[in-house]
């Protein structure tokens, strides 16, 4: 008697979607459901595993870089894999969501690279994570266009050679996608997304004379790296192209990877182009890790924690030092400003300091940056193009002056700024209006002239939970307790509802929103990610 056929996936509790089965054919699912049976119960271990890290440094209230792969960092004999044409010069990318106006813009924006994003800026709707990958096959085959409704403007591609090379960045491990299941079981979202999209497009790219390339979030540890790997192997030899073809963009946003830069592009040599240094996701994993540290790991506001501050710079300039040791990109953080239409003083301060911030990093040796919006292309461009020239990056300079200590990454006590209660209100403000805007299927909103996502609510309500828990005393001499979060948020949402009246306030999701943020800043058990509950809660 002959096995029985592998089981299908099953799509759950989803409405269908236009042109749904042109990302949904059954080979691409065939392919996803492979990916899921060989995958998942690594991902599994590698989620628990997570957790007992963080019980290690909770017991500790450190880290350091890891004994058992001294051997790796020490070996000088091995590097990367030469970058591909498509990806040499990476001097400016912009990021966004793979919705469609997003999609035309950013192919449009002057930038070297798109980040199209299915993580942080995305929210995990149905129809964001099947249209997303529609929009993106209609754009290699050039069938895309867009007219805004509001406006009547119209968006068409440029001619191929000026489109920006798309990176495309899956859900983090952490997240399963609920409307994809096979015998019951969630297929994780990074295996959805990274699936259906190389599935589809790997081939294409390929004949465009580009490639499947990949931003890897959220990554915790080399042995994450390795199942990434493992599955690149695995996904090229299935459709038959070449090993190496994929190429993978790690971002260091967490402190446990901090640690383990070496082994994680080693784990990722044959794919590996790079790691990309950000900033709220890097915090946020500080807080989460640190949080029973004590005082010394108490974070001020947010924004007074620029890429300046001594344990920022540390990782910064680890990993430049790193990726041109190792042969790979180093690219820089997020200038996240978006452009005011009615305040020119406004834009022309903020202007200047994404100016001055990507002067620094092109400066510190890093080969590109990543900014928010189209207007900020031109701005970063010149400030690599000044120390670039017609170089396409800067990894002959291996920056061989810097060492770093393994305490120097987590010296959060050498600031000498602290949390305000100015800080406090920020925080309730930008979570309450960042957390609505997602469970309406949103991830990616301007608030209060910054480009805000997923991250961005991580640290809001990581610092409020975190200010407290350490029993923060403000400036004001109001100490942070839940009841102090709780009148702020009140405020908050009565704020909201005079700027937009009644109708919009009922029509949205602001008392949902308010309630969340309270719920992931004040329970005890600190939830691993907001996300989380948040998607039990997406519609």
């Amino acid at each position: 008697m002959s096995a029985p056929a592998p089981s299908p996936l099953a799509i759950v509790d989803a409405e269908p979607l236009p042109r749904q089965d042109e990302v949904l054919t059954d080979a691409a699912l065939a392919f996803v459901a492979e990916l899921h049976r060989r995958f998942t119960p690594r991902r599994d271990e590698l989620l628990a595993r997570r957790g007992e890290r963080r019980a290690e440094i909770a017991r500790t209230s450190t880290l350091d870089f890891l004994p058992e792969t001294e051997a790796v960092r020490v070996d000088d004999t091995w590097k990367v894999a030469p970058a591909p044409a498509a990806l040499d010069d990476r001097r400016v990318e912009i990021t966004g969501p793979t919705d469609r106006k997003m999609t035309v813009n950013a192919l449009n924006s002057g930038a070297k690279v798109w980040l199209a994003d299915f993580e942080d800026a995305s929210a995990p709707t149905w129809e964001n994570v099947v249209t997303g990958q529609l929009n993106l096959i209609d754009a290699y085959t050039r069938n895309i266009d867009f007219t805004d409704p509001r406006s009547g403007k119209s968006y068409a591609l440029r001619p191929a050679e000026e489109l920006a090379t798309v990176v495309t960045r899956p859900r983090g491990w952490h997240l399963d996608e609920r409307h994809l299941q096979l015998d019951g079981s969630p297929v994780p979202g990074a295996l959805v997304d990274f699936g259906l999209y190389f599935f589809h497009n790997a081939q294409r790219l390929i004949d465009l004379g580009k490639g499947p390339y990949f931003y890897l979030p959220k990554t915790e540890s080399y042995l994450e790296a390795r199942l990434w790997n493992d599955i690149f192997v695995f996904a090229q030899d299935y459709v038959g192209i070449p090993q190496g073809t994929v190429r993978a963009t790690v971002l260091i946003e967490t402190i446990t990877a901090a640690y383990e830069m070496e082994e994680i592009l080693y784990e990722l040599r044959d794919h590996a182009s790079g790691l990309n240094a950000g900033r709220w996701d890097y915090l946020f994993s500080i807080v989460k890790n640190f949080r029973d540290g004590g005082s010394k790991f108490v974070l001020p506001d947010r924004n007074l924690v620029t890429m300046t501050a001594p344990f920022m710079r540390a990782y910064t300039e680890l990993l430049v030092r790193t990726c041109h040791k190792r042969g790979a990109h180093a690219i820089g953080g997020m200038a996240a400003f978006i452009p005011s239409r009615r305040d020119a003083e406004v834009n022309k301060v903020a202007f200047e300091k994404v100016k001055a911030d990507k002067d620094r990093e092109a400066g510190d040796g890093f080969d590109g940056s990543w900014v928010a919006h189209p207007d900020l292309v031109p701005i970063a461009l010149a400030s690599f193009d000044a120390v670039l020239g017609d170089k396409p990056n800067q990894k002959d300079r291996l920056r061989e002056d810097v060492t770093v200590a393994a305490g120097d990454l987590i010296a959060i006590d050498t600031l000498d700024a602290k949390p305000s209660y100015d800080g406090l209100r920020n925080a309730v403000a930008v979570g309450i209006r960042y957390i609505e805007a997602w469970l309406r299927g949103m991830g990616a909103v301007a608030i209060f002239n910054l480009m805000e996502d997923a991250a961005t609510a991580e640290i809001s309500r990581s610092q409020i939970w975190q200010w407290i828990n350490a029993d923060v005393v403000f400036e004001n001499g109001e100490h942070a307790t839940a009841d102090l979060a709780r009148k702020v948020a009140a405020e908050e949402l009565t704020s909201i509802r005079a700027e937009i009246g009644d109708e919009a306030f009922e029509s949205g999701k602001w008392q949902q929103a308010h309630d969340l943020l309270l719920q992931v800043s004040l329970d005890q058990d600190y939830a691993d990610f907001l996300t989380l509950p948040a998607y039990e809660q997406l519609r």
